[in-house]
């Protein structure tokens, strides 16, 4: 397989995952990384070994095949244009856009260029999800006809060195964190068709208390900290969400999806392990069976009680594979504008309190089989 060249621009915290991780795939090598601030890139540069440069030497550089865009949202569109119109795949962090006629003009310049985009979450690619996957799919829990997800806590402030930009416009809870539930969900039921939300905003200021630049800083809320909604899917299964950063504690498990003849209990799609547990027929909830995936492996903070499997970067090799193969990638553009049109349907609909009907629609992404999963690594 062909080895191709990574260009990462955006020098922040996530960037330090996709350095490590990406070392554990096949087909990616890291060769530059740029920001806006040139010192940013610098510094992560030397701590990981990899030329630090400007965004616009990053963009024509010869030797960078994909350009991974880990820029905030709202800065998600110009660059991954402008690395569409270098010449370059693309693979963005979520949401890749904050509209649709933005995810439209990017996917028709990419396709008039012969070249690929992507977009994470990549964590649905993980061993517990593809367990929920499997176990759907093999039609143990019979049709999925209801089920809620919940993803609600107190704030980025608390722990986030930089947390401004999350309390605007682009950002909250629902794009910020809902990628991940709304492309699991996607992932394991399919497209979505209609939506409907309230929204709300529990405070109009928010006090930075986490260590860093901005502790203390008093940030303004421009957008929706709550927000309820529910998903009427393609296949007719009905799905409440709610996602809030107004939430000091709760009782409200992850995610759980009831079928005619069973239910099942996914773990946090945020995080690519954890516990999937199913409730079949009159049989109490308990453990799924064993199933054996890579991706599913802890990898990360070993050396703790609670470690964790993380392969962020998965999406990535998925991607560079299906450009060799000539294959949809499994978080390819069709899925992540899909995600996007659902996030930001939940917005209006709280913003009008009219119900949505979706604009676009989706494949759901092929499953990630555990022998496939150890293909994608080295």
């Amino acid at each position: 397989m062909k080895t191709y060249g990574i260009g990462i621009v955006g020098a922040g915290n996530i960037s330090s995952a996709y350095l490590q991780l990406a070392q554990l795939f096949k087909g990616l090598e890291i060769r530059a990384i740029a920001d806006i601030s040139l010192e940013a890139a610098e510094r992560r540069g030397l701590e990981f070994g990899v030329d630090a440069m400007s965004v616009d030497a990053l963009l024509a550089h010869p030797l960078v095949d994909v350009v991974v865009n880990l820029t905030v949202p709202s800065a998600h569109f110009a660059v991954s244009m402008r690395a569409i119109e270098a010449g370059k795949h693309v693979y963005s962090e979520k949401p890749f856009v904050l509209s649709l006629a933005e995810g439209k003009a990017l996917k028709a310049s990419a396709n008039a260029r012969g070249l690929m985009v992507g977009s994470a979450p990549d964590t649905f690619l993980g061993g517990a999800h593809q367990q929920a996957r499997y176990i759907i799919d093999g039609g143990q829990l019979g049709t999925i006809t209801s089920g809620t997800c919940h993803v609600m806590s107190a704030g980025m402030e608390h722990w986030h060195p930089n947390p401004d930009f999350f309390f605007q416009p682009g950002a909250g809870p629902v794009l910020d964190l809902g990628p991940y539930y709304v492309t699991n969900l996607i992932n394991l039921i399919g497209p979505v068709q209609r939506v409907a939300a309230f929204t709300g905003m529990g405070r109009r200021e928010r006090v930075a208390t986490a260590p860093g630049p901005m502790q203390g800083s008093v940030i303004k809320v421009g957008t929706p900290t709550t927000i309820h909604g529910v998903l009427e899917f393609v296949s007719g299964a009905i799905i409440s969400i709610g996602a809030s950063w107004d939430v000091r504690a709760h009782g409200h498990h992850n995610m759980e999806l009831y079928g005619t003849e069973g239910s099942i209990f996914v773990p946090d799609p945020n995080y690519f392990g954890g516990q999937v547990e199913t409730a079949i027929g009159d049989a109490p909830r308990s453990a799924a069976a064993s199933y054996v995936h890579p991706f599913s492996k802890a990898n990360q903070d070993l050396e703790t009680a609670q470690p964790i499997a993380n392969y962020r970067a998965a999406g990535l090799a998925d991607m560079v594979a299906a450009i060799e193969e000539r294959r949809p990638p499994r978080c390819g553009i069709d899925i992540a504008l899909h995600a996007v049109d659902v996030m930001t349907a939940l917005l209006i609909s709280g913003e009008t309190r009219a119900v949505q009907q979706l604009a676009t629609t989706c494949v759901r992404p092929a499953a990630l089989a555990p022998e496939m999963a150890q293909a994608l690594l080295r």
